[in-house]
């Protein structure tokens, strides 16, 4: 089995380790139309707002994203993305140290946020819509997120080749670029072109993406398969699926866990934590 890194290095040298429990990337969309929260937190003030309750409710990371990625999404230029997430990344780094994500693929978006102060890049298109975003975030020093994604849906695919396939040439335009391997993170892409039975595939035997030798995000919240299942149609109710999805990828060797809900998920990895731990628990 091929080792994971014990630790992403973050631009301004703090250690982020992966080899205690998985770490919580609370979920801050600056959007008008996201799936699960679009216009929720429209203004930079409120976005904000809603950073300082994720961290707060102990979010390790915060992910911030201006373009909305649900299926049928609208592409905004870069000035507009960079109207929404710039102050939201100055007014959250104004008043937490906490770890910044970017959520773009593109690499001018990416560029002006962690010039802004933010420390980590997560690409939904895995550096293959802007391969140039990698060399901004070798150039930053920053770790980056590879995601797997489709424009289209095929329910005779082989998923789990597919994911492969696109994840080893992420890697690759992100090595090449100057990207230390150990400083990427794979994420199966859970909800991005794929069928719900593709969807529960992945998270079940999400240990075969260890292969690849990098951390791996599973990002399950509020997905719509999560629905699919559980019969409910409003994405912010779906918390309980969500726990559940991502404690069995955590079982599975998740490293870190993109949520909307912090509090419960974090409740429910002590718990899982204290059970995986037991024997050395204190009767």
């Amino acid at each position: 089995m091929v080792s994971m890194p014990p630790a992403l290095t973050l631009p301004d040298g703090r250690r982020l380790r992966l080899d205690a429990m998985p770490l919580l990337m609370g979920v801050v969309n600056v959007t008008p139309d996201s799936f699960s929260d679009g216009g929720q937190f429209g203004n930079a003030g409120e976005a904000v707002a809603h950073g300082d309750r994720l961290v707060s409710e102990g979010a390790d990371i915060i992910d911030i994203g201006g373009e909305s990625t649900r299926p049928g999404h609208v592409v905004i230029d870069v000035a507009t993305e960079l109207a929404r997430v710039l102050p939201v990344i100055t007014g959250l780094r104004e008043r937490s140290a906490i770890p910044i994500s970017i959520d773009s693929w593109k690499a001018e978006v990416a560029d002006a946020a962690l010039a802004a102060g933010a420390s980590i890049v997560n690409d939904v298109w895995g550096c293959q819509r802007d391969p140039a975003i990698a060399g901004v975030a070798a150039r930053k020093g920053a770790p980056i997120i590879v995601m797997h994604n489709r424009d289209t849906i095929d329910p005779a695919l082989d998923i789990f080749d597919d994911v492969l396939r696109f994840l080893e040439r992420s890697i690759a335009i992100a090595t090449t670029a100057g990207v230390a391997r150990d400083q990427i993170v794979v994420d199966p892409g859970i909800g991005f072109g794929k069928t719900p039975r593709q969807n529960l595939m992945l998270i079940r035997d999400l240990d075969r993406l260890k292969q690849l030798g990098c951390p791996i995000l599973l990002g399950a919240s509020r997905k719509s398969t999560i629905g699919h299942i559980t019969g409910q149609t409003v994405a912010a109710e779906r918390l309980a699926g969500s726990i559940s999805a991502h404690l069995y990828g955590v079982s599975r060797g998740a490293a870190i866990i993109r949520a909307h809900d912090v509090r419960p998920h974090l409740d429910a990895l002590k718990v899982w934590a204290a059970i995986a731990d037991s024997a050395e628990v204190s009767p």
